[in-house]
Parts: C-alpha cells; sequence; structure tokens
C-alpha cells in the first residue's frame, strides 16, 4: 500500500485519539481500544515506512495510549471504593428476588417453629439439645435468663462467636450449589430454631426481655443469615436455570454475584459478634430505650445496604442494571491431544474439558449409574441394618465401605464388589468414548462397548482388586503404587497392537511418568478437598469423647438435624443419618471418577507425544503437501 493512501485511510482514527487525549476524562477502555489499533498501524508502518516520518508518528501516539492507559490504572483506591459503592449495591440489586426468597422462607421456617412448639412444648429440646434448654431453665430461676452470653471472658467469645458465625454464613451460601437445597436446610435449621427459642422465652413470660436482649446482635446475625441465604438460592439458580447461557456459564455468574454480596455482609457479621460479645451480657444493666435504640438502628443500616441503597442505584444507573455481564467461556475451548504438556497445564484442561462436557457425562451418569449403585446400597442397608446403628470415627470410610462392599463381611458384599467392578468400567467407558470419538474412532457408544468394554472391565478389575483386599492402612501405599498402572485404561483404548502390547506400554509409560503422575493426582486431589471439604469428606472426622465432629461440615450439620427429627418421630436417628451420608459419599465419589479418568487420559497423550513424536511425525510428512492457500494461512497465523 502506498504511504498517501495509508494515512488517508487511518489518519481519522489518529486524530480521534489526539482529541481523546486531550480531554480530562477519558475513557481508559477506548484507549485500550485505541492502542491495539495504533500498535498495528504502527508495526505494519515499520516494515514498509521505516525510514518515513509517518513511522515516528505513530510510535509517539502509542507511547501516549500506553502513558494513558496506565494513568487510568493507578487509581486502584478509587477502583476498590467503586466496586464496594457501586457494583456490589447493584449486584445485589440484581438478586433481589433470590434475597426476597429468603427472607420469605425463612419466615415460614421460623414460623414452624412457633407452631411446632405450641404443639410440643418440648420441642425446643428437639432443636436446641437438652443441655442448652436445662442450663436456660436455670438461668431464668436465677434471674438471669440470658445468662448465657456472660459465660466467658469477652475476647474469646468475640473470636469464637465471630468464627462460628462466618462459618455458618459462607456454608448457607456455599451450600447452594446443591440444587438450592442445601441453603434452604440451613435456613429452616436456623429459622425453626429461632422460631422455637423465642416462643419458648414467650411461654416463660419473657418474650420482651428476650427480644431486648437478644436482638441487640441478632439484628446483624439474623439478618446476615437470611441475606447469605439469599447469595446461596442465586448460586443454586444460577446452576438450575441458565436461561441463554451455557449452564457453566450461568453458575459462574451466579457464583460471582453470590461472592460479591458475601463480602459487603463480612462486615455485619463481625459486628454482630463485637455487640454479642461486648454488649448483649450487660443486657441487664443497659436502659431499655438504649437497647431499642441499637436494635432500630441495625436494622436500619442493614436495610439500607441491602435494600435502599441498591433501589437508589438501580434506578440511577438503569443502562448498567440491565447491561449483560460478559462471561469467559468454555465452549471454545478443545484440548489439543498430541502436544507435550506441564502438569499445571494438564490440570488446567481437565477441569476445563470436564466443565464443558460435564451435562452430557452427568446426565449418562446420574440417570443410569448412579440409580443402579442406590438400590445396590438400599439393599445392603436392608439386609443389614445392624452396620447403619454406629457413629462412625472415621464416617466417610465406615460408609464407603458399605457402599463398594469393602471387607466382604457377608455375602451380598460380593455381589456388591462385582457390581461396582462393572458400574466403573461403564463410566470409564463413558469418558474414553467421549475423548476419543472423532479423534482417534469414530463409534456409537453401543459399537464402542461391544468393543471396547470387555477390556476396560479386565484392566479395572486390576486396579480395583487391591482395594478389596487391603485394609485402609495399606490402601494409602497402593496409591504410590497406582500411578505405575493407571495408563493401562488408556492404553487399550487408544493404542493399535495386541493386548499384550498395549499392557506393555501402559506399565511401560506410568513408569517413566511416575512423578509427573504421583504429582498431578495430589494436585487433582487438593483441588477436589478444597471444593468439597465445607460439604462434606475428610475432616468430618468424630471425638472420641464428644462423639461430635471435630470440624464440622454441612454433611454433620444435615446428619444432626436427621438424627434430632426421627428420634422425635421414633424412627432410628443414627440409621438415618447414616444413609444420607451414603448417598452424599457417592455422589462425590461419581462426580469426582470422570476428572481423574480425563487427567489420566490427557496425561497419556503428553507422554506418548514426548515419548513417540507421533503428532510431530505427521506435521513433518504434511508439510509441502498441503495446498497453497492452506500453507500459507497456517503461516500467517
Amino acid at each position: 500500500m502506498k504511504e498517501t493512501k495509508f494515512i488517508q485511510e487511518n489518519k481519522e482514527k489518529w486524530q480521534r485519539f489526539e482529541n481523546l487525549n486531550s480531554q480530562t476524562k477519558a475513557n481508559p477502555e477506548e484507549l485500550s481500544n485505541l492502542y491495539i489499533d495504533i500498535t498495528d498501524d504502527l508495526a505494519y508502518s515499520q516494515t514498509h515506512y521505516q525510514r518515513r516520518t509517518v513511522r515516528v508518528y505513530l510510535n509517539q501516539l502509542a507511547q501516549n495510549v500506553f502513558i494513558g492507559v496506565n494513568k487510568y490504572k493507578k487509581d486502584s483506591f478509587k477502583t476498590l471504593l467503586r466496586q464496594v459503592t457501586t457494583e456490589i449495591p447493584l449486584e445485589i440489586y440484581r438478586a433481589r428476588k433470590t434475597l426476597l426468597t429468603a427472607l420469605i422462607a425463612f419466615l415460614i421456617y421460623a414460623g414452624i417453629g412457633v407452631v411446632s412448639t405450641i404443639i410440643n412444648p418440648d420441642f425446643p429440646r428437639v432443636v436446641m439439645g437438652d443441655d442448652y434448654v436445662d442450663m436456660t431453665i436455670s438461668n431464668i430461676e436465677a434471674g438471669n435468663p440470658l445468662g448465657v452470653y456472660q459465660s466467658m471472658d469477652q475476647m474469646s467469645m468475640f473470636i469464637r462467636i465471630t468464627t462460628n458465625n462466618l462459618m455458618v454464613a459462607f456454608l448457607t451460601f456455599f451450600v447452594g450449589l446443591l440444587f438450592t437445597l442445601g441453603t434452604h436446610l440451613m435456613l429452616f435449621s436456623n429459622g425453626v430454631m429461632l422460631g422455637a427459642f423465642q416462643y419458648y422465652f414467650y411461654t416463660k413470660g419473657l418474650l420482651i426481655t428476650s427480644f431486648l436482649g437478644i436482638w441487640i446482635h441478632g439484628a446483624f446475625e439474623i439478618s446476615a443469615i437470611v441475606i447469605a441465604g439469599g447469595a446461596g438460592i442465586t448460586i443454586g439458580n444460577g446452576w438450575l436455570f441458565p436461561g441463554t447461557f451455557t449452564r457453566f456459564q450461568s453458575l459462574k455468574l451466579a457464583m460471582r454475584r453470590g461472592v460479591r454480596i458475601m463480602l459487603l455482609l463480612v462486615p455485619f457479621i463481625i459486628m454482630a459478634g463485637f455487640l454479642e460479645s461486648y454488649v448483649t451480657r450487660h443486657y441487664n444493666t443497659l436502659p431499655d430505650w438504649s437497647k431499642l435504640g441499637i436494635i432500630a438502628f441495625s436494622f436500619i443500616l442493614m436495610l439500607f445496604a441491602f435494600v435502599i441503597y441498591p433501589f437508589y442505584l438501580a434506578k440511577r444507573y438503569p443502562s448498567i442494571v440491565e447491561k449483560e455481564e460478559e462471561i469467559s467461556s468454555t465452549n471454545q475451548f478443545e484440548p489439543v491431544f498430541n502436544t507435550v504438556k506441564g502438569i499445571g497445564e494438564l490440570i488446567r484442561e481437565s477441569l476445563l474439558y470436564y466443565s464443558k462436557y460435564f451435562s452430557k457425562l452427568f446426565a449418562f451418569i446420574f440417570s443410569f449409574v448412579f440409580i443402579i449403585a442406590l438400590v445396590l446400597v438400599s439393599l445392603r442397608n436392608y439386609l443389614r441394618p445392624e452396620d447403619l446403628f454406629l457413629i462412625y470415627w472415621f464416617d466417610w470410610a465406615g460408609q464407603m465401605e458399605f457402599i463398594i462392599g469393602y471387607g466382604f463381611y457377608f455375602w451380598f458384599d460380593f455381589v456388591l464388589a462385582f457390581s461396582w467392578l462393572l458400574l466403573f468400567s461403564l463410566v470409564t467407558s463413558k469418558v474414553l468414548h467421549h475423548l476419543g470419538n472423532n479423534r482417534y474412532f469414530e463409534l456409537s457408544f453401543i459399537a464402542f462397548l461391544k468393543t471396547y468394554f470387555l477390556k476396560i472391565s479386565v484392566v479395572t478389575t486390576i486396579l480395583l482388586i487391591p482395594v478389596y483386599f487391603l485394609t485402609w492402612n495399606f490402601l494409602i501405599l497402593y496409591l504410590l503404587i497406582l500411578p505405575f498402572l493407571q495408563f493401562l485404561i488408556p492404553a487399550i483404548v487408544f493404542d493399535n497392537g495386541t493386548m499384550k502390547e498395549k499392557i506393555s506400554k501402559g506399565i511401560k509409560y506410568g513408569t517413566a511418568n511416575y512423578f509427573n503422575s504421583t504429582a498431578g493426582l495430589l494436585l487433582l486431589g487438593a483441588i477436589g478437598f478444597l471444593f468439597s471439604q465445607p460439604i462434606a469428606f475428610v475432616f468430618s472426622i468424630v471425638n472420641e469423647y464428644t462423639k461430635e465432629p471435630i470440624v464440622p461440615d454441612f454433611l454433620d450439620m444435615l446428619a444432626d438435624f436427621v438424627i434430632k427429627i426421627a428420634d422425635t418421630y421414633g424412627a432410628n436417628g443414627i440409621f438415618w443419618s447414616n444413609v444420607i451420608r451414603q448417598i452424599v459419599y457417592l455422589v462425590f465419589m461419581l462426580l469426582a471418577l470422570p476428572l481423574y479418568l480425563i487427567l489420566t487420559c490427557l496425561m497419556y497423550f503428553s507422554v506418548v507425544e514426548k515419548k513417540e513424536s507421533k503428532f510431530l511425525k505427521e506435521e513433518f510428512y504434511k508439510f509441502g503437501k498441503r495446498d497453497r492457500f492452506k500453507e500459507t494461512k497456517d503461516f500467517e497465523d
């Protein structure tokens, strides 16, 4: 292109930048876009007009853009202030329907607590425990009905109460991922407890006393639980009702919105802990007007922060409210199998692949495999109910034994073990078929099963048989041996040769990649731990003396709630709480298995390329044989 034509076509764009740069309130986003355009023009001029003034001019413009963009990036405090005063309140406005749903649900659950106490005066003992009710009765007789708030020193109480309130609030939010059911259970538990507690004091003629004492901190604390519930329902609805987004895009958007709400909620939870520890304990000496003033101020502040101000901003900035937030998409993600990759990249691609195709794998596993597994476990519980009448020290280990038939305690465990070998093989077949179809073969799933299911079952049996015959202590050692064998499954599907050659190759490459495989499994396990621990799993350990979990999670709270309800109606609470635990652990196991298989296969593809350079050889073979347009296009890309 001639220099004059180049200048003629682009001078308006350059002039626009000069005008924008002269303004005191320039748009940093537009400056950033101009920076990209001008640097492209600069690169072109450096190639074709190296000794011309247009190159010097564009170089100066690019420098000005760089300075302008970075000038706005330094304003981090204003950015933070804008998020707190504008973006987070607008997120609260967008979540207004779920927040209202949480409030209505909580009030209904509190009403259930009141009605239940009217029907059964001993109901508070069910939800609060005999020890707490007996202590409250003693305090009432001593003329100090809320003496529980004076039971420890202020600082210790502040730390313990605040930590507990933060845990409960974030747990209420996080378990919204369980299709909002987890959040509703948390709201139900707290709502019923509040209703029963307040009505219990009413029956003792102390409703006003309890209200003026408890709601000094309760205005913040109870409001925080309701708002955390609204945030939890927000992420649950994002998962359930994706609208025009993919399910994971919708979940990501809802999670972002929920996290922002929770961040604004943290100061109020801390304030609730402070009031409970330093103010509520003095309820006897404080005048009623001061207690009413604190309660009214707390409710007004919560109302302003979470209702009035968000609605005011939404009315002031309607265009921002209606603007659809951009979400990075995993739909365009497609892993390149035949390249050498590091362990971090392999884990990232495994997570992206799983998230993209989760709905397809989920539909198969939970519409077929989960139903069969649930029937098998239910049959075992029916045949051997005595195994579920105990609280196990490591409850996850105890329940997993019954789920998979570990230990062969009686004849049905053999049925369970054989069935699980087939179910694991079926899940493995589904994942490998999805990974390999249209890349290594073109088969329907039924045709794939006819070709590979028997081979996959044999290898799965080889890998899982030690699980049934080793004690839990030795199973940890087996996990150190597993990386030697984990490539057996992809080798028998994705490689050519006899079965003996495939097995030999799988072990050979597993040995060569041992340390990377071990590191990958440990990292994947750590990721799974971080996501699963708030709901259930590793730290669900029962204290030997108190018979309570050392680090309670949502499943422990749910199990405790089930025990109380079942015992109230004459059923065995321990039995039904263990049934609930089994269902949760079953879901965890079936969700984790596909991710492990995806990572194993991607590791195998990487190792094969590293050892054999199959993809590189194919590219060398194709070089010069493609048409001119394709070759040129690849070069330009």
